[in-house]
């Protein structure tokens, strides 16, 4: 997991990939977009952007990827995400392949991190994650989550 802010993101240290997507992403203007796909760079590199209500963690379960890197970038509100390192989820429900996705109930050694406006979080393939959890009382926040397909970063 790296955790990092827009407004420095040449000091982030991430992976030229990585700065690219969100870099993309920026250029997208997220903040004007309804909620929905919209592709950067076809299948390899695309945002979901998403307008929600955060909930409690009891009430969510983890995430977690095998071929795409998760970039969580909150555009509005506060959120909390609890995550794990590789191999850290536990009670995991069928493997979706197609979507590469698995939710998974628990999270082992559990951390938690909140995010606020210009924030971002990269979650890298097998590392579970909680995201849209409340700080405090449920609020609606909008955010967008850059998908960037892993093997990119192998070329």
């Amino acid at each position: 997991m790296i955790l990092g802010e827009v407004s420095s993101l040449s000091a982030a240290g991430l992976h030229p990939v990585l700065e690219e997507a969100l870099t993309l992403a920026l250029t997208a203007r997220p903040q004007e977009q309804a909620p929905g796909r919209v592709e950067l760079r076809g299948d390899d590199i695309f945002m979901n952007v998403m307008q929600f209500a955060t909930q409690s963690s009891t009430e969510k379960k983890a995430e977690r990827h095998e071929q795409y890197i998760d970039i969580q970038l909150l555009l509005t509100g506060e959120e909390r995400i609890q995550f794990g390192v590789v191999d850290s989820a536990r009670q995991c429900e069928e493997v979706h392949v197609e979507e590469d996705y698995q939710l998974c109930r628990e999270i082992a050694d559990c951390q938690t991190i909140s995010l606020q406006p210009g924030m971002f979080a990269v979650f890298m393939p097998g590392e579970p994650h909680k995201p849209g959890c409340c700080v405090g009382e449920p609020k609606e926040i909008k955010k967008v989550v850059v998908k960037v397909r892993a093997s990119l970063l192998a070329a």
